[in-house]
């Protein structure tokens, strides 16, 4: 009986996998098919450098898009990562017990929050705010920036305080005891070996911000004009899906799916990326290791062999 029941989990497992890997087929499939066509008909130079949108007059460049959807992620990046390390570094070895508690809930219910609730927040706080400030509207690529920030720190928070935890107190021990102070031993030791898992986080965080829809779409300003400074409205290519789907046809709703395609690919390349990066990191700490192990076996071989044999000479009578 228990090695059926063995064979049948082994199975669920793999159906469960075979599910999971033929979505994401389908889901390519479905990108590409309808979306390169589209590029074609348009030409590619004409849909991602082209700088005016407006489909009722065939034109489609996506290019102004493509820019606000990297100045937004930027400032999110700017604002959001050194924010969401250092709140880890602060949860993980300064935080009392007691606001623990409560900061550790805090952070997983900012995790929780719908993007159209961070939305309205932005609306109602974050945009009269940049009013008051700059004037104009305040909708802006830094409010944006301010409200996907705010998105992406329980994303950053979680995973680098997961990452600063698992690294062994042998390593803090050994800092403190070198005569280091804790927060040099925080930051020259215990965060560099996080290194790994912080930077995940920061890659999915970046993930959320340049595939974030609604809340940049209510605080961005929404217009396919180039991007002419921090204080100026722009549109994604995410809110540009969002805003125009529900009444493209022909070869408008390709071009949207075509926007599809290229922020797909945006993404698969900051994984590429990533994954390059942390083959590197991979090999530079194996060779590392490895120079080492030799090292010590030198230090080891040049030390004079202890003879057992050999006795101090007897004293002279």
């Amino acid at each position: 009986m228990k090695p059926f029941r063995e064979q049948l989990m082994k199975m669920v497992f793999l159906l469960a996998a075979c599910i999971s890997i033929a979505a994401v087929l389908l889901i390519c499939l479905f990108l590409f098919a309808n979306g390169i066509p589209a590029i074609g008909k348009i030409g590619v130079l004409d849909f991602l450098l082209g700088k005016t949108w407006l489909p009722s007059n065939g034109l489609f460049g996506i290019f102004p898009m493509i820019l606000g959807s990297i100045y937004v992620t930027a400032g999110a990046i700017l604002f959001g990562v050194p924010l969401g390390i250092l709140a880890a570094v602060f949860m993980t070895y300064y935080c009392p017990a007691k606001l623990y508690k409560l900061l550790k809930p805090a952070v997983n219910l900012l995790a929780g929050i719908p993007s159209i609730v961070y939305g309205f927040f932005g609306l109602v706080v974050i945009v009269p705010l940049m009013q008051q400030l700059f004037g104009g509207s305040g909708k802006s690529i830094l409010t944006a920036s301010i409200l996907l920030g705010i998105m992406i720190l329980p994303t950053i928070i979680n995973v680098s305080e997961s990452s600063l935890r698992a690294v062994p107190e042998t390593y803090f021990d050994g800092a403190l005891a070198l005569g280091a102070t804790r927060e040099r031993a925080v930051f020259a030791v215990m965060l560099p070996a996080a290194r790994s898992g912080v930077t995940t986080g920061v890659i999915l965080g970046i993930g959320r911000a340049i595939g974030e829809t609604m809340a940049v779409s209510m605080v961005a300003g929404n217009q396919t004009a180039m991007p002419g400074g921090i204080l100026s409205g722009v549109r994604t290519l995410t809110a540009n899906i969002v805003i125009e789907m529900g009444y493209a046809a022909d070869l408008h709703r390709e071009a949207l799916i075509a926007t599809a395609v290229v922020l797909f690919v945006f993404i698969l390349i900051i994984n590429l990326i990533f994954s390059i990066l942390k083959r590197k990191e991979n090999a530079w700490s194996q060779s590392t290791k490895r120079r080492r192990a030799k090292s010590g076996k030198a230090i080891k071989s040049t030390r004079s062999p202890s003879c057992s044999s050999c006795s101090s000479p007897e004293p002279r009578s």
